[in-house]
């Protein structure tokens, strides 16, 4: 269904035009900020669909019982709004209150009619994103997949990469983590990262840990983000670099990747820029002198071109005992020793399914924090100590069919 803004004081009545008497599942975007391909206006509506066939593939939710949404605002696509054949609204994204009422409205609606349908919203801008998100979470059943998907399906990831560093999972609390993104998908991870930190058993009850504490160095397109940036958005302030006895002399506001890395020899390397080759030769090699023997590298954007390097960049600069999982499909590298270098995919598919398939089944009025931790604590499990021992972080998609 489409939802336009000249629908408004009318998506009541709309919404009761849908055919199917019960709808279980609705994915829902504005096409605002579709992955690695930007403002699509309602030419986005592909990412809802596809993301419901995940749900009736690997949840086994009935097809007749989804719905994929589109909430037409307008776009800020030139092109688009140039294109005869664009079939959209003509204008420039609503803002303010005027974008809020219109998701309101739709939201009300879709509660009216189905109150226990979960609601996944997809691929809008960040500022959206997040506050669509507190807005919503505890007034209906509803998750942000970019912001919270995305964040699961790293944590998973992240935690695997301490046991493949031959180190307890307490030990979590102790990576240091350089994180590339500081859009929806980069402060969905650090969140949720942050949250799994201080639930890690005993640091909070001795005080080990506080909200405090800050293991990520965390980088945009003007370099590190520290607390003399001005007009920080709030969900990145909590981890922007400061001053204390967890800061790394002579890290200025604005410092380059290269620098970060070298001098804060980080466990981890996480991207989530959407930038192309960012991880390039020389950020490489920096990672190569981490003070882990066995250095993390996640390039989690996608697509393919967007990711921020390759495996074979990966095993090539850093070394062989190095960890690399994406968020694009990149083929295994065979290592100079015969062994396989392993290229995990970190894809929104382990977890969303689940999530929304699991708040269905149990009838919840909402998707909490502590849903989300239990999810990517249990993808986590599912990888055997030897599996780590050789690389691989995640399990292979054709479980889902098991």
């Amino acid at each position: 269904m489409y939802f336009s803004a000249k629908d408004k004081g009318e998506m009541m009545s709309m919404i009761y035009n849908w055919p199917a008497e019960k709808v279980d599942m609705i994915v829902v975007t504005d096409g605002s900020r579709i992955l690695g391909l930007g403002d699509l206006g309602v030419q986005g509506i592909g990412i809802p669909i596809g993301k419901l066939d995940v749900y009736v593939a690997a949840a086994g939710i009935n097809p007749q019982k989804v719905l994929p949404i589109m909430l037409d605002v307008g776009t800020n696509n030139e092109e688009l709004l140039e294109d005869k054949l664009y079939l959209g609204l003509r204008q420039p994204r609503l803002e303010g209150e005027e974008y809020l009422a219109v998701v309101d409205e739709f939201m009300e609606a879709v509660h009216a009619r189905w109150p226990k349908a979960i609601v996944q919203f997809e691929d809008f801008q960040m500022k959206w994103a997040f506050e669509t998100l507190q807005r919503y979470r505890s007034r209906f059943c509803m998750f942000n997949d970019d912001v919270q998907g995305t964040a699961g399906v790293a944590l998973a990831g992240l935690l695997g990469a301490v046991r493949a560093q031959g180190r307890p999972l307490a030990d979590f609390t102790k990576q240091k983590i350089v994180v590339v993104g500081a859009g929806s998908a980069g402060i969905g991870v650090l969140n949720m990262a942050k949250h799994a930190m201080l639930r890690m058993p005993g640091t909070h009850k001795i005080g080990e840990l506080g909200e405090g504490h800050n293991q990520f160095w965390v980088l945009d397109k003007d370099g590190l983000i520290t607390k003399s940036r001005k007009d920080l958005d709030p969900a990145v302030a909590r981890f922007a670099r400061g001053y204390g006895p967890e800061e790394v002399e002579d890290l200025h506001e604005g410092a380059s990747l290269v620098e970060v890395v070298k001098k804060v020899k980080p466990h981890v390397l996480l991207g989530l820029s959407g930038v192309g080759g960012i991880f390039n030769e020389e950020v490489l090699k920096a990672m190569k002198e981490s003070d882990s023997p066995c250095p993390a590298i996640f390039a989690m954007s996608n697509p393919t071109t967007k990711a921020e390097c390759t495996p074979e960049d990966v095993f090539k600069h850093v070394g062989e005992n190095a960890v690399f999982a994406s968020g694009s499909p990149f083929s295994n590298v065979t290592l100079s020793n015969g062994r396989k270098g392993y290229a995990n995919q970190a894809n929104n598919m382990y977890l969303f399914p689940g999530i929304g398939l699991g708040a269905l089944l149990s009838g919840a009025r909402h998707i909490s924090d502590g849903m989300l931790h239990a999810a990517a604590e249990c993808l986590a499990s599912y990888i055997t100590d030897d599996a780590i021992r050789k690389g691989i972080l995640f399990p292979s998609i054709s479980r889902f069919a098991q």
